[in-house]
């Protein structure tokens, strides 16, 4: 949704007449929700459509039922519908940029999908994944970069480390991963916008004298919050 205006997502969720609009395919053309019917279709960036095409998004849901851009006609469809984003839409529902009704009707079953920061255990399994569907070479992983991994914040989530593994397969050497294959001398030092207050440990934190016992608990209970993508203030 990102990437696309709102009239161009409603031609292609929904489809068009002919002569709907200038430039428009003679014939018309079936939108994704019609060509899913019985199937499922996958809306990604969910939190990036605007409240105009939520409310057509909200009768698919409820009535399952489009109409084309441009037409005069309601077509039932059968659609299972999984939706995804990165944004808190619950947040977005108490700002008014997202509607209550469309997020309950989304909100069957829900899955939350922790950042690969807070489910390290996995980088091992997804380093060889990565490696498999990459090269056909028999490539091992040294475990001294499996250590640095471990270590790395991982910012940008599993695309970042997937990016990484196409590197060092790219620039390698042999079939050993080494350190030396890492992108550059400082890829795992963080960006200073990443450097927060909440990245202390607690001795830095305690060892600062204007700090009471009082505000290192709140701040301890702010990181254990943002830690499972909860937002509150002090």
């Amino acid at each position: 949704f990102s990437a696309l205006p709102d009239d161009l997502i409603e031609s292609e969720l929904f489809g068009y007449e002919e002569g709907a609009f200038t430039g428009a395919r003679k014939g018309g053309k079936i939108g994704l929700f019609e060509l899913a019917d019985g199937g499922t279709i996958f809306l990604d960036e969910i939190g990036d459509v605007s409240l105009k095409v939520q409310t057509k998004l909200l009768r698919v849901l409820q009535e399952k039922e489009i109409m084309m851009v441009g037409g005069t006609s309601i077509k039932k469809v059968d659609v299972r519908i999984i939706a995804a984003t990165n944004k808190n839409l619950r947040n977005m529902v108490l700002e008014k940029k997202f509607r209550a009704d469309l997020y309950y009707r989304l909100k069957i079953g829900y899955l939350f999908i922790p950042p690969l920061r807070a489910r390290i255990s996995d980088i091992e399994d997804l380093v060889a994944y990565f490696i498999k569907i990459s090269t056909a070479a028999d490539v091992k992983v040294s475990q001294k970069v499996i250590d640095e991994f471990m270590k790395y914040k991982w910012f940008g989530n599993v695309r970042e480390l997937e990016n990484t593994i196409q590197y060092m397969l790219a620039v390698r050497n042999g079939n050993i991963l080494n350190t030396s294959d890492l992108p550059s001398r400082n890829f795992f030092e963080e960006a200073l916008s990443e450097k927060n207050y909440f990245e202390k440990s607690h001795a830095e934190i305690n060892s600062e004298d204007e700090l009471n016992a009082d505000l290192v608990n709140i701040l301890k209970c702010l990181k254990e919050l943002q830690d499972n993508n909860i937002a509150a203030g002090r």
